[in-house]
């Protein structure tokens, strides 16, 4: 069950109120649907439509999962020891799991890293002294640490471990982090380029070549195409902190907000020039490759995210297209090679006539006969060609029939036969047509798809109905959900 906060917060987000939001949590818990709770449990939910129950259904599982991810996090801080009044206030607070994981990582378990191994070597009051203190000469006291033994072997190596230490401490501010990462999204911009040697193995990339734009705007198709290309090892990714500048700034502006959030001010002290290096390699080093890597998931999860829903819309226009009704149907399989696929179905559905013909490999007087003796004997009225390959030739090649025989006047559409293969070899199609070649029910399903898409499509699983071009780039978890969602 859900706390009530953030029954509160569900509320103010889908326009409902706290009891709306507890009854309809309690029916989900019970396994209920959001299309059953929709249509028969009005009276439950006060008459949340599905709309709100699916936002509602979203917003409660990212909340559950922030809770057990907070309830992880406070008891590993408190079996460190360090977790104090303060800190788990600021865990109980945020309702963000990006501000929860930055809170969460200066305690978070790791491997020792060259900060630690510093500390362990008792460079930290070095790093402390050098940082708050900048009228000490870093030579100077660094010479005081040097101890082989601990691994120290010069003065340089101990201002490395204490810029180590301060780096890490630093990069692990979640204050900090928050500042850098609001300036990164409103101004840097994500940047493609190709990888020397791939220009022509990666053509279909080619836009992408030299490419660059606000990291906030990516479109969700540019982004998922960007995506493959580095998949495929043809782009490299990578965020460009400083668009206003043509080339690269020896300081980046980001480094003067962190100077301003850790209270730097130089005068020329001894040590200034070396605290400005730990400002330069905090970012560089630490800041920088964290929020690249953070944003660069950011832009992908959002890019998945619109291009699912824009999958959906599409799913749910081929499924409430308006049906042709009860009239006899042709459904044309387009081939070059292997024929066009023909079947006809009377006005309820049912099959009544297949056949293989041969139109583009010099066939296509015989193939017009055969055209026109099915149409005149099944009166059919409608001929739906699919959209694939040689659909072009094989819609051209009914015309000519329509010229050749006047009689044969069936209206021609072109239909979408994304997944009609798939049904053909499913083991539904095998117990509709147990007799029927598998070529030829990809035929069937394209003219009964015409007579009523909704009937016909909800055979086939939704992800192989064909409903955008990056729909394997995306989580399959997540497209699937959403998918299943409309067909319910």
């Amino acid at each position: 069950m859900m706390n009530d906060s953030f029954c509160r917060i569900i509320a103010g987000e889908i326009q409902a109120n706290a009891g709306q939001v507890e009854a309809a949590v309690r029916l989900l818990d019970e396994g209920n649907t959001v299309p059953f709770i929709a249509r028969y449990r009005k009276e439950i939910t006060g008459g949340l439509d599905d709309t709100q129950l699916r936002n509602l259904e979203t917003r409660l599982g990212y909340l559950r999962e922030l809770e057990d991810r907070r309830q992880a996090i406070l008891k590993s801080i408190s079996e460190q020891g360090k977790l104090t009044d303060e800190l788990a206030g600021a865990i109980n607070a945020t309702l963000s799991k990006t501000e929860l994981e930055d809170l969460y990582l200066p305690y978070k378990p790791k491997r020792r890293t060259r900060g630690q191994i510093a500390i362990e070597a008792g460079l930290e009051p070095l790093a402390d002294l050098l940082w708050n203190e900048p009228s000490h000469d870093p030579d100077v006291e660094a010479a005081k640490y040097i101890d082989g033994d601990k691994g120290v072997a010069d003065t340089k190596a101990a201002l490395d471990g204490a810029r180590y230490i301060l780096m890490e401490r630093f990069a692990e501010d979640a204050a900090l982090l928050a500042k850098v990462r609001d300036y990164l999204w409103k101004n840097a911009h994500l940047v493609a380029t190709v990888v020397s040697g791939k220009e022509e193995e990666g053509a279909k990339f080619r836009d992408y070549f030299d490419h660059h734009e606000p990291i906030a705007n990516v479109p969700s198709h540019r982004a998922l195409a960007m995506f493959r290309g580095r998949n495929e090892g043809i782009l490299q990714l990578s965020l460009n902190a400083d668009p206003q500048f043509d080339e690269p700034p020896k300081e980046s502006y980001c480094e003067q907000i962190i100077m301003d959030h850790l209270g730097l001010r130089l005068n020329n002290a001894p040590a200034d020039s070396w605290r400005k290096g730990v400002v330069s390699w905090t970012w560089r080093i630490k800041v920088l490759m964290h929020l690249e890597t953070e944003l660069m998931g950011t832009v992908r999860e959002r890019a998945e995210d619109e291009a699912i829903n824009v999958f959906a819309r599409n799913l749910h226009d081929l499924l409430m297209a308006a049906p042709a009704g009860l009239r006899a149907t042709m459904g044309l399989d387009p081939g070059l090679r292997t024929g066009v696929k023909v079947a006809v179905v009377d006005g309820t559905g049912k099959l009544v006539a297949t056949d293989t013909i041969y139109p583009h490999t010099g066939q296509a007087a015989k193939a017009a006969t055969v055209i026109a003796a099915l149409c005149e004997k099944y009166h059919v009225e409608l001929v739906a060609i699919g959209n694939g390959t040689a659909s072009r030739e094989t819609e051209r090649f009914y015309l000519d029939v329509q010229k050749q025989f006047p009689n044969v006047t069936a209206q021609k559409v072109i239909v979408s036969e994304a997944g009609a293969s798939v049904y053909s070899a499913s083991e539904l199609a095998a117990q509709e047509f147990p007799d029927l070649d598998v070529s030829l029910r990809g035929a069937v399903s394209i003219a009964r798809r015409l007579q009523d898409p909704l009937a016909e499509l909800v055979k086939i699983d939704p992800k192989s109905i064909g409903v955008g071009q990056y729909q394997h780039d995306v989580s399959q978890t997540q497209l699937a959900r959403k998918l299943d969602a409309v067909v319910e």
